[in-house]
C-alpha cells in the first residue's frame, strides 16, 4: 500500500515558477508587458527610494521626502555626511528591492497575512510623512488599499502567491533595471541626475560599473537563495511500503 501525499506540495514551488515566467515573458517579449507590470514597477520604485531614505536615516542622517512619477522613475531626498555614508544611502536604494523580495519569498509560507498588513502599514507611515508629489500619493495609495484587500478577503493561496509575485518582481527588479546599473547618470523626473552607481563610485572609489557588477551578483545571488529555500521546503514523497 501506498502512503498519501499531500496534493498540494508543490503547490507554492508551481506558483513560484510561474510567476518568474510571468515576469520573464510581460518584461522582454508581450508588447505591453511593461504597462501590465506598471502598478508593481511603481511598487519597485517606492521600496528603491525608501532604500536611499531609510539608509540616511540609519546612519544618522536625515530623509525629507521621496517624489515617484509617472514614468515610474522617483528620487528620495535626503542629507548625510559627505564620505562612505553617502555611499551607502546611494547603495541603500539599489539593494532594498532585492533584500525585501528575498525576505518576502523565505518568510511568504510563514506569514503572508503579516507581510501583507506590514508592507501596508510602511506605506501608509511613507504617505504621511514622505511621500509628497501627487503621482506618489496616488500609486503608493492605490497599492496600499490592494495589501489590504488581499491580505483581508483573499483566501490563503492566493495570499501566498500574491506575495511570492511581490517578492518575485523585486528580486529580479535588477533585471528590468539592469541598464541603470551601468551609467553613471540616468533620467528621473524629467532631468539627467548621477546614477545611484554614479554615487556609490564617487563617495567609495573605484569605476561605476564596479559597483554596478556587484549589485547585480548580489541580487542574483539573493533570488537564487530565496528559490533554493522554496525548493528545500518542499516535503519529500512518502516511500511506498508493503
Amino acid at each position: 500500500m501506498q502512503s498519501p501525499t499531500k496534493p498540494n506540495a508543490f503547490a507554492p514551488l508551481a506558483a513560484l515558477l510561474f510567476g518568474v515566467l510571468l515576469i520573464g515573458v510581460l518584461q522582454r517579449f508581450v508588447p505591453f508587458g511593461p504597462l501590465i507590470l506598471y502598478p508593481f514597477t511603481l511598487f519597485a520604485t517606492w521600496v528603491h527610494e525608501m532604500g536611499h531614505g531609510l539608509t540616511a536615516l540609519v546612519l544618522g542622517g536625515r530623509f525629507d521626502h521621496l517624489d515617484i512619477y509617472s514614468d515610474a522613475s522617483g528620487i528620495a531626498f535626503s542629507a548625510i555626511k559627505p564620505g562612505f555614508r553617502a555611499g551607502l544611502v546611494a547603495a541603500g536604494g539599489l539593494l532594498a528591492p532585492p533584500m525585501l523580495g528575498a525576505t518576502l519569498l523565505f518568510l511568504g509560507r510563514k506569514g503572508e497575512r503579516g507581510l501583507l498588513y506590514g508592507l501596508a502599514g510602511m506605506m501608509f507611515v511613507s504617505l504621511v510623512l514622505w511621500v509628497r508629489t501627487l503621482w506618489g500619493w496616488g500609486s503608493v495609495g492605490g497599492l496600499l488599499l490592494l495589501l489590504l484587500v488581499v491580505a483581508r478577503f483573499a483566501q490563503p493561496g492566493l495570499r501566498l502567491f500574491f506575495v511570492q509575485l511581490l517578492g518575485l518582481l523585486l528580486a529580479m527588479d535588477f533585471v528590468a533595471r539592469m541598464d541603470y546599473l551601468f551609467v553613471a547618470a540616468g533620467e528621473a523626473g524629467g532631468s539627467m541626475r548621477q546614477s545611484d552607481v554614479g554615487g556609490m563610485a564617487k563617495s567609495l572609489g573605484g569605476p561605476y560599473w564596479f559597483w554596478g557588477g556587484l549589485v547585480a551578483t548580489f541580487s542574483a545571488l539573493a533570488l537564487l537563495a530565496s528559490l533554493y529555500s522554496i525548493w528545500k521546503s518542499i516535503p519529500e514523497n512518502t516511500q511506498p511500503v508493503d
